[in-house]
């Protein structure tokens, strides 16, 4: 039988912790977010949960079409996955409602 993938390369005596994937990543303190998805710095919290909060009502619905267009266990994680985003939307809410409570 001949063997599709070749063996991975001997490495001699152990890789040391400095050597990981991690060493190339540059520090938190160097890293700078890409600014075309940047937010705008002086945005108020509230403003910023309404529009998770939106765009989380959004990904619910488009998870639960998703899920009426698959069946079997497919359709169980697409609807696993819109619960998961349901309950994010629950905590958003709860949040904004801390932040700006409609008494």
């Amino acid at each position: 039988m001949i063997k599709e993938t070749p063996d991975p390369p001997d490495i001699d005596g152990e890789i040391e912790a400095d050597t990981t994937f991690t060493s190339s990543k540059p520090a938190m303190s160097e890293r700078r977010p890409n600014p075309i998805f940047n937010i705008v710095p002086d945005v108020d919290n509230e403003t910023l949960l309404v529009h998770a909060c939106e765009t989380l009502a959004s990904a619910s619905v488009m998870a639960s079409e998703l899920a009426f267009l698959l069946s079997g266990p497919k359709r169980n994680l697409a609807l696993a996955i819109q619960q998961m985003i349901t309950l994010a939307e629950l905590s958003v809410n709860r949040v904004l409602d801390e932040v700006d409570p409609q008494v």
